[in-house]
């Protein structure tokens, strides 16, 4: 009995060795932190977005393939339809950056990104009466069938502020 115990336990550490020795590369070539600083960088916002102060997350998949080329490019779920166009031109600039598991020809990634403004020291009325109509026109992109996902990586998300015209 103390064998099996003991075997168990051997087993057990060795599987917690080599699952440690395990991390993936992370997909975008430069790490995390680059790839925060190339959205961040390379997504425009839109004069329309700040004149109407619109805010909120656009989720899309994306296809990169072993040259790290972009394609086929999915909208899973936007706040805003007016949300989705410089994400889209920021994910188009990446191409070329991202890095695919070894022996896959093509690998399908999620990338979350959040898009709001800086709000201002002071407590701004047009601000909070623009917030307040940006939430009643709110119409939501989502898909109402089913994606499938393959083998997708989940990114991690990118968050983008930008400054509101009072």
């Amino acid at each position: 009995m103390k064998k099996i115990a003991l075997s168990i336990t051997a087993l057990l550490i060795t599987i917690s060795c080599f699952a440690q020795k395990q991390q993936l590369a992370f997909p975008f070539k430069g790490g995390k932190d680059k790839m925060t600083r190339f959205f961040k960088d390379s997504l425009v916002v839109s004069p329309d977005i700040t004149n109407r102060r619109i805010t909120g997350v656009v989720i899309f998949k994306f296809t990169a393939d072993d040259k790290g080329d972009v394609s086929k490019t999915i909208v899973f779920y936007a706040d805003d339809a007016n949300l989705t166009v410089p994400v889209i031109a920021a994910i188009k600039k990446s191409n070329g950056n991202w890095t695919i598991p070894a022996g896959e020809k093509s690998h399908d990634f999620l990338l979350p990104v959040y898009i709001r403004y800086n709000l201002p020291e002071n407590d701004e009325p047009s601000l909070q009466k623009s917030a307040l109509s940006n939430y009643r026109r709110k119409r939501p992109i989502f898909t109402n069938n089913q994606v499938p996902l393959d083998m997708a990586t989940l990114l991690p998300a990118v968050t983008i502020s930008y400054d509101v015209l009072l």
